[in-house]
């Protein structure tokens, strides 16, 4: 710890700071409602954590060491086992689950038009209470579906009995029904079916080569090709505060987009042609810190922005959703919006990418398997959601639901 000097008639007062600061390492403090992963739980510039010692580290495994030895999961779990998160903000994966009310037992959706949803969604799923679901964009294996899906289309404005229900999704942040769907999803709890973006299918076949070796000198990754004002603004207000690279066509600082594979040869993917979303994750991971920015900021519109940054293995600094705390876990991400200023977000990121133990302790939740509602996020993903909504079109009984 770095003595700090007495000042005239301050001493006292000063000697008093000094004593808590030392004290601080041993006493438990009370959480946050959105807390920041440090021992007094503040992100204040006179907080226990942004007095320590710096000491530098690049190997992830070695700060885990460190910090097993200093904390541990049993004291990390304790802290944690008040934590308030608000459930009613994700819905409950399993609801609806009286196999009685399932009939039929098979149930095929037929996506209509072009959607964002990959393709390798499509298949045969097996459900519970022994239903079978069929997703597939082809009517030639769907030629009587129970349901249609449409998303950059309208479904049709009326629907006769026997014609299959109605599907529409939305989970762009301007959610909004199509006013003619059976069945709404969108990515808010409030829907007929939620989905999250904290699964997996966006990144199925990536390399996930994650680094252990985290750069001590350039601390923060960012990469958007949508350069919205908004975004580019506060993203080039922060970045210039913090050693970074910068890897998309917004504010880019490292000589061209396909760079990271340049710095990172072992993230190519040899399986196909190379593509930036193939690196992404193993690009990250070598990075302490990733910028993620949402594009539109409201209520439970969590994107892949954050979710990217959490499976990489490495620690967001996130802008957007002012609950974003009910999609991830404790300890999990540094929440820019409780900072006063982004010269105060700037200063803690360098403290903590100083300090491996403070470091680690933002891997804890997965090391320590404490997930609070991330859980249920992941539970009703985009991964999940063939399944959720073929349970919920039997419940309807399908194409032999009532017209309204």
């Amino acid at each position: 710890m770095v003595p700090l000097k007495p000042v005239n008639y301050l001493a006292p007062m000063i000697a008093f700071a000094t004593a808590l600061v030392f004290l601080s390492r041993f006493l438990e403090f009370p959480s946050l409602s959105s807390p920041l992963p440090t021992e007094a739980s503040s992100s204040s510039p006179g907080s226990p954590l942004l007095s320590r010692a710096q000491d530098a580290f690049t190997d992830i495994k070695a700060a885990y060491a460190r910090w097993d030895a200093e904390v541990g999961c049993n004291r990390f779990r304790d802290r944690h086992r008040h934590w308030a998160s608000n459930v009613s903000a994700v819905q409950e994966a399993c609801a609806g689950a009286e196999c009685a009310a399932m009939a039929p037992a098979h149930v095929s959706v037929l996506v209509k038009g072009w959607t964002w949803i990959p393709d390798n969604l499509d298949s045969i799923y097996s459900c519970r209470c022994g239903l079978t679901c069929l997703w597939t964009k082809s009517p030639v294996l769907a030629d009587k579906p129970d349901a249609m899906l449409y998303e950059n289309i309208m479904p049709p404005a009326r629907r006769r009995k026997g014609d299959p229900l109605r599907v529409y999704i939305d989970l762009e942040a301007s959610r909004k029904p199509s006013g003619f769907e059976d069945i709404f999803i969108g990515y808010h709890a409030d829907d007929d079916l939620q989905s999250t973006y904290a699964g997996a299918l966006f990144h199925n076949n990536r390399n996930y080569h994650l680094s252990s070796y985290k750069h001590n000198d350039t601390l923060v990754y960012w990469s958007s090709s949508r350069c919205l004002s908004y975004r580019n603004k506060l993203a080039a207000s922060l970045l210039s505060l913090i050693p970074h690279h910068s890897f998309g066509k917004c504010l880019n600082n490292v000589g061209g987009l396909d760079m990271a594979l340049s710095f990172y040869p072992e993230c190519i993917n040899s399986n196909s042609e190379p593509h930036w979303w193939d690196h992404l994750h193993c690009a990250m991971s070598h990075y302490k810190f990733v910028l993620a920015i949402e594009n539109t900021v409201t209520e439970s519109y969590v994107t892949e922005k954050l979710y990217y940054a959490l499976d990489a293995g490495t620690v967001p600094i996130y802008f957007g959703a002012p609950n974003v705390w009910d999609f991830v876990p404790p300890n999990s991400i540094v929440d820019g919006s409780k900072f006063k200023s982004l010269e105060e977000l700037a200063s803690y990121v360098k403290a903590v990418a100083g300090d491996p133990v403070a470091y680690a302790e933002f891997h804890a939740w997965r090391r320590c398997g404490v997930l609070g509602n991330y859980g249920r996020a992941r539970a009703i993903s985009l991964d999940t959601l063939p399944c959720r909504l073929c349970e919920l079109v039997s419940r309807r009984r399908g194409r032999e639901a009532r017209t309204l």
